[in-house]
C-alpha cells in the first residue's frame, strides 16, 4: 500500500503542466490531490474540508504564494505547506519557513526530492499535532490541579474558621454575616467581581486569629481590662501572621485581615493608619463587621437594635467609619439587599483571579 494512501493534498500553481506533474507525483504516493490555479482558488478548495499537506508555487496572480502561506498558517495550522521557488528566490522561500511554511523546493527539481521533501514536512506536521496535543492536555493538568489547590485552601479556609467558632460560641456564624454583608456592600457601590471576591474571602477570615486569644478573655461577661483589650485587639497581627504564607497571591484579602480594626481617623489598631492609607477593602469589612458585632449578642453586652446600630455608623462617618461605605450599607438596608441573617448562608467562596493566575503560573 502506498505511504499516505488516502490523504489529501492540494498543488497550487498557475502552470498547469507542472501542477500536473506534482499532482501525478503525489497520486503515485497514495495522495488524493486537487489542483488550483491561483491562491483564491486554492482557499475555495481549503474550505471544503482539511488537506493535510498543501504544495504551493510562490508566484502567482490574484494571490501569491506568500498572501496564501499567511492565509493558511492563520486559518489551518495544522496543515503542512512546502513551497516552491525558483533557484533565484531562495531568499523569499526562507522567508516561508519563518512564517510557518515546512519546507521548499527549488526549480528545477528531482522528482525523488520532491518525495523526500514531502515526507519530512509530514514528519514535521505530525510531531507538531503530537506536540500542539501534550500541551493542551498539559495545560488540562494544570487547570485540574489549580483547582485542587484552590479546594484544598478553601477547605484549610473554612476549617479555621469552624475552629474559631468552636472555641467562641459568640461569633459562631459571625465571620460568614460579615462576609455576606460585605459582599452586599460591594455590589451597591458597584465593584467588580475580581474585587467582590477578595473581599469575600478576607470577610470570612477576618477574624481568625482569635484562635490565638484565651479563652477567658474571649468569654469574659464583664468589661474587659486594658491589659486583656490589648491582648484581644492583637488577633489582626496573629491573624495575618497564620495566613501570611497561604496568602501570598491574595494580599488584598490579607489586609482585611490585618486592617479591619484601623479608624478613618488613625486611632485604631494594629498599625494606626488613617484615610486612605487604610486599604479600602478593610474600609468596607469593617462596617459590615461592626454592624453585625453591634447587633450580636456579646458576653459582655446585649445586642443592640439594628436602628441603634445604624445610628452608631452613621456617628462614626468620618471618624471611625469611611462615610461612602456607610452610605452604601444603610442604602442596600433600606433596599432589602442586606438583612440580617439568622443562619449563615454563605455563597460558596473562590480565590480573587490573580490570586488563581499566580498559582497556575
Amino acid at each position: 500500500m502506498p505511504p499516505f494512501a488516502g490523504m489529501r493534498c492540494l498543488v497550487v500553481d498557475d502552470e498547469p503542466r507542472l501542477r500536473r506533474v506534482l499532482a501525478r507525483l503525489l497520486e503515485g504516493e497514495g495522495f488524493t490531490c486537487a489542483e488550483a490555479g491561483s491562491g483564491v482558488e486554492a482557499i475555495a478548495e481549503l474550505e471544503k474540508g482539511p488537506v493535510p499537506l498543501v504544495i504551493s508555487d510562490l508566484r502567482m496572480p490574484e494571490m501569491d504564494g506568500v498572501t496564501l502561506l499567511r492565509e493558511i498558517t492563520a486559518r489551518w495550522p495544522e496543515t503542512a505547506v512546502i513551497v516552491v521557488t525558483a533557484v533565484a528566490e531562495v531568499e523569499s522561500a526562507v522567508a516561508c519557513l519563518q512564517m510557518g511554511a515546512l519546507d521548499y523546493v527549488a526549480k528545477p527539481f528531482h522528482l525523488d526530492e520532491v518525495r523526500a521533501r514531502v515526507s519530512q514536512a509530514l514528519d514535521k506536521r505530525r510531531l507538531i499535532i503530537e506536540n500542539r496535543t501534550y500541551q493542551q492536555s498539559l495545560e488540562e493538568r494544570v487547570e485540574a490541579q489549580a483547582r485542587r489547590i484552590e479546594e484544598l485552601f478553601l477547605e484549610g479556609v473554612h476549617a479555621l474558621v469552624f475552629a474559631l467558632e468552636a472555641k467562641d460560641a459568640y461569633t459562631r456564624g459571625h465571620s460568614m454575616r460579615v462576609a455576606n454583608y460585605s459582599i452586599e456592600i460591594a455590589r451597591a457601590l458597584g465593584l467588580d467581581a475580581e474585587v467582590i471576591d477578595t473581599i469575600a474571602l478576607g470577610a470570612e477570615l477576618h477574624d481568625v486569629g482569635k484562635i490565638g486569644v484565651s479563652e477567658a478573655v474571649l468569654h469574659k461577661a464583664g468589661k474587659l481590662s486594658d491589659a486583656e483589650y490589648r491582648h484581644i485587639m492583637e488577633h489582626p497581627v496573629i491573624g495575618a501572621r497564620i495566613l501570611g504564607p497561604l496568602m501570598k497571591d491574595a494580599p488584598g484579602a490579607l489586609s482585611i485581615v490585618r486592617s479591619h480594626h484601623e479608624r478613618l481617623d488613625g486611632t485604631g489598631s494594629p498599625d494606626g493608619l488613617k484615610g486612605d492609607q487604610i486599604p479600602f477593602e478593610a474600609r468596607l469589612v469593617s462596617v459590615a463587621d461592626a454592624f453585625d458585632a453591634m447587633t450580636s449578642v456579646r458576653p459582655y453586652r446585649p445586642s443592640l437594635t439594628v436602628k441603634h446600630a445604624m445610628r452608631e455608623l452613621e456617628e462614626g462617618k468620618g471618624v471611625q467609619f469611611d462615610p461612602e461605605i456607610v452610605t452604601a450599607f444603610l442604602r442596600a438596608y433600606a433596599e432589602g439587599t442586606t438583612l440580617p441573617i439568622p443562619t449563615p448562608q454563605l455563597q460558596p467562596l473562590r480565590l480573587p483571579t490573580r490570586a488563581m493566575e499566580a498559582r497556575r503560573a
